[in-house]
């Protein structure tokens, strides 16, 4: 099955750079508090973004990793941002440090690529990774010697960075795990192989993580072995205490084991400051903070779907004043640009009012009510068309950021044969003449995604942030979310009309229909291989309802091929 797809875009490194230096003058500039440290966030994931961008281009020209002066360069200015942000956690909030002048400057005047790849970071996006937790983890294991910190990119070049700061680590190197995803190996120089092995003390490995098959950090452990490292001199810095998943090997799952773990995980530290603190001045003391991630939403519902490795961290927290819910949406800009979208849907009706945005938690009312859109079938279908062309109309996107036709069209061909054994000419023809209007899509109409409330009022939840996620998807036309309307509301060929007319009124641009007939096609075949993985992964108690919704793909497929 096709699902996951790496989003990434094209950027020049000078603007990028300028970019970060007019954040980092507004970040020096603002008071101290919780606001500054937020902003001072941006700025290291910025510059995180940038070194992760410069090394892998420099691997791209050469074939290999290696140290160079442009990669010493940002990597000196992110430990510098690094000890900022512990300095500023460590205080408080109350001081950031020394400015970073001196760095900016030496990165500056360095060779740099004409123009970089930067790749979106899952974990800062999507997880819940949190910078000041590889502080904590760091700063709290006894190093008998400073370690060689490697840090596995995209996401691990920002927390080897943190790592060092804590450790005087005198070396900082990163490299890129390449290959199957679940048999990654490194390509690194002589170079880089001799510099590994001339050092004495211990090393950090370091990544979010482990994921399906841990091979990334595996792939490291691996290289130290066959340079004679002692497996007692390694320790991994992961974002969470599992193992990986059951893609691991036999082999690869004993050497995990066997090595040192860290984890730098949100709870660490939200032990020492609760997150009833974080939004205290909203919503005044709280008696309750209920987890509700990895699907506690659903409150014991197994006929309920749950996605548990895509769930965002959530909490619901109670006080005197009220109920609310807190969600993960990211840090820096991603979660500010979430942050927009959101009250951009509060405004028109469409979604609970978002009260703050803290440390990447976004603070919305708390909205009680009955899953699904309870009314009329002719309501369902006016509101879903209102709230689709509201999308349409208020969140346009780059083409850039979802998978081109061509690709949907392979996953489709790829998925549907697993499925239901389709050959490729059953399938809708690639709309060739089709120019999509990409948009920051729903993607999760699923009936248990709304809410109706005892008054009648029906309100999206989990709209945000979808069109970003670590899939193959990304941004797409409206019809995607028609098609998928279709199919999660069960809605005939003349509700679909009705919604295609509403959504062009609201917008003021016509449906494709050619488009939306692959999309038909696509959407199922995408659903049903995200819903595969859910399922290999899931606890007893849900499996079954994912296999329904399984099946419940497999049979749209099957109608629209004529097979199975």
């Amino acid at each position: 099955m096709w699902v996951y797809g790496d989003r990434t875009r094209r950027m020049k490194p000078r603007q990028a750079l300028r970019a970060l230096t007019a954040t980092l003058r507004e970040t020096e500039s603002r008071a101290a508090g919780p606001d500054r440290h937020d902003r001072l966030t941006s700025a290291f994931l910025q510059a995180s973004e940038l070194a992760q961008a410069v090394a892998d281009a420099e691997f791209e020209a050469r074939g290999e990793d290696d140290a160079s002066p442009a990669q010493d360069a940002a990597m000196a200015l992110l430990v510098a941002l690094a000890r900022k942000l512990a300095a500023s956690a460590w205080s408080g909030f109350d001081v950031i440090g020394p400015p970073s002048s001196a760095e900016l400057m030496t990165l500056a005047l360095s060779p740099l690529p004409e123009e970089v790849e930067i790749k979106t970071p899952e974990g800062y996006a999507f997880y819940a990774v949190y910078p000041e937790a590889y502080l904590k983890a760091a700063a709290e294991r006894p190093w008998d010697a400073p370690p060689l910190v490697i840090g596995i990119r995209s996401i691990g070049t920002g927390l080897a960075a943190l790592v060092a700061a804590v450790t005087n680590a005198p070396q900082v190197v990163t490299v890129r795990p390449v290959g199957d995803p679940f048999r990654r190996e490194l390509r690194v120089t002589e170079a880089l192989r001799r510099r590994f092995a001339a050092h004495t003390g211990p090393f950090a490995v370091v990544d979010e993580g482990p994921g399906l098959s841990g091979t990334s950090f595996l792939a490291v452990a691996d290289l130290l072995a066959a340079l004679g490292v002692a497996p007692d001199r390694v320790c991994f810095l992961p974002s969470h205490g599992a193992e990986p998943g059951h893609h691991a090997t036999r082999k690869g799952r004993a050497r995990w084991r066997a090595t040192e773990r860290r984890p730098a995980v949100l709870d660490d530290l939200l032990v020492e400051e609760p997150l009833s603190n974080w939004f205290v001045d909203l919503t005044g003391p709280l008696t309750e903070v209920q987890d509700l991630s990895g699907g506690g939403w659903a409150l014991g519902r197994t006929d309920i779907p749950i996605n548990a490795g895509m769930e965002r961290r959530k909490f619901r927290l109670v006080g005197e004043r009220g109920v609310w819910l807190a969600k993960f949406a990211g840090l820096g800009e991603i979660g500010e640009s979430k942050f927009a979208r959101a009250r951009t849907l509060a405004r028109a009706g469409a979604a609970p009012e978002p009260l703050g945005l803290r440390r990447g938690f976004l603070l919305e009312q708390w909205i009680e009510g009955e899953p699904g859109p309870n009314m009329s079938r002719t309501a369902v279908v006016e509101h879903v068309g209102r709230y689709l062309g509201l999308r349409a109309l208020a969140f346009p996107a780059e083409a850039s950021e979802g998978a081109s036709l061509e690709d949907l069209a392979v996953m489709t061909r790829v998925n549907s044969a697993e499925l239901v054994g389709a050959a490729a000419g059953a399938l809708p023809a690639l709309p060739l003449n089709a120019q999509p209007h990409a948009i920051h899509i729903d993607g999760r109409l699923h009936r248990w995604e709304w809410l109706t409330t005892a008054d009648g009022r029906v309100f999206k939840t989990d709209a945000l942030d979808h069109s970003a996620g670590h899939d193959l998807v990304g941004c797409q036309d409206v019809a995607w979310d028609i098609a998928g309307a279709r199919i999660e509301l069960d809605l005939d060929e003349a509700e679909v009309e009705a919604l295609c007319a509403t959504v062009g009124r609201v917008c003021d641009r016509r449906v494709d229909r050619a488009l939306l007939g692959f999309y038909e096609a696509a959407y199922p075949a995408f659903q049903a291989g995200l819903w595969t993985y859910a399922r290999d992964a899931a606890s007893p108690e849900r499996r079954p309802a994912i296999e329904a919704q399984i099946e419940r793909y497999r049979q749209v497929l099957a109608r629209i091929t004529g097979e199975g």
